[in-house]
């Protein structure tokens, strides 16, 4: 008979500990299935913002004063790796997901703050971008395993540091929690509500958002145009043009996937896109730019995904086709203990092969 491999002690390192943000959540989620499926997990943080499930081992440093940032970063680093001095025997495994030197695994949230070097040098010339470039690189240097959560990310990384090209695995993307599905039906001919969400709404593309969804209401008159994120004040004066059907939403406010029928992310740089993934769990089609992480998930007939310079006419085409369309959009899964099964499967290779070369990748 085959025995089961034994527990893990695992230790992972986040400076929130808390379903209080994109990155937060993730390791909140992921920390819970593993220790679900068995594994010891220990979190050492700044600070833990809610009480995890019994058997969460929770080590709080305390906050560090948040700015400047890279020294926020450094100093936290600094005191993990001082606690880890007198603990780092108990642990098979230290998965971080911040600017550390202490860590086997490390994941990356978000993009390489290296895009900075695509900047005019005079933007690149400051103390916070020498210190945000050299804890990134200890980062990636100190890491066996590199772990990116969309293959966006994966590929910034290796082209800004190809020497560490080899210790990127695939990408593991985040979970996503089931909700509410939209029940299908034909969206009215001259009408159809069409979302957008996002907080950082430069970044995430409202502004052509709203030209797209401003063409589309010359064939459209009664369309709906809901926009959660922004403040409302930030964008009063892009979505005046749409009059009374820029129905804004403050950020505090939930996303009701299943009152829209188009979730529109037209984003400039997205390194994924929970909104997106949300989006099709709730059975809503999707029109996103090929600038988004999670525009790998979007499978045939869950919408479309443009190119960010496409121009304007296919935008709106894009979108009046997810409008008008006559099936429902595929089913979309992700659960986080699938992307718990990942991690174990990458954690358990790795501590048995004692590896650095990661899979094929790009």
């Amino acid at each position: 008979m085959q025995l089961s491999p034994p527990p893990l002690r695992i230790l992972h390192v986040v400076r929130r500990y808390g379903p209080v943000g994109g990155m937060e959540r993730y390791v909140w989620e992921l920390s819970h299935e593993l220790h679900g499926m068995g594994q010891h997990i220990t979190i050492i943080c700044e600070q833990c913002l809610e009480t995890p499930t019994a058997g969460i081992q929770v080590v709080a440093l305390g906050t560090v004063r948040p700015k400047p940032r890279w020294l926020a970063l450094l100093r936290f680093g600094a005191r993990v790796q001082a606690w880890l001095k007198h603990h780092k025997a108990g642990f098979d495994l230290i998965h971080s997901h911040e600017r550390t030197a202490v860590h086997h695994v490390t994941t990356f949230h978000a993009p390489p703050f290296a895009n900075v070097l695509k900047k005019p040098f005079w933007k690149r010339w400051s103390v916070r971008v020498k210190m945000q470039l050299y804890l990134e690189k200890r980062e990636l240097q100190t890491a066996r395993c590199i772990i990116p959560n969309s293959t966006l990310i994966a590929q910034e990384l290796a082209h800004y540091y190809p020497e560490v090209a080899e210790k990127i695995f695939s990408p593991i993307a985040p979970g996503v929690r089931a909700s509410v599905v939209r029940p299908f039906a034909s969206v009215p001919k001259l009408g159809g509500t069409v979302a957008f969400v996002g907080k950082e709404w430069k970044r995430k593309g409202l502004p052509l958002a709203v030209e797209i969804v401003s063409e589309l209401k010359k064939n459209r008159p009664y369309l709906q145009f809901i926009i959660v994120g922004p403040d409302k004040k930030d964008i009063a004066s892009l979505v005046s043009r749409l009059q009374e059907t820029g129905q804004m939403k403050g950020w505090n406010a939930q996303p009701q996937y299943d009152q829209f029928d188009v979730l529109l992310h037209p984003a400039s740089h997205e390194p994924y896109g929970m909104v997106i993934a949300e989006a099709m769990a709730a059975g809503v089609a999707v029109v996103i730019s090929d600038q988004c992480g999670a525009a790998a998930h979007v499978q045939t007939g869950a919408g479309s995904v443009l190119p960010l310079s496409a121009p304007l006419p296919l935008w709106v085409q894009a979108l009046e086709q997810a409008l008008t369309r006559n099936t429902p959009v595929p089913e979309f899964s992700r659960p986080w203990q699938q992307v718990a099964v990942e991690h174990l499967t990458l954690y358990r290779t790795m501590l048995r092969s004692g590896t650095d070369q990661a899979p094929a990748l790009l």
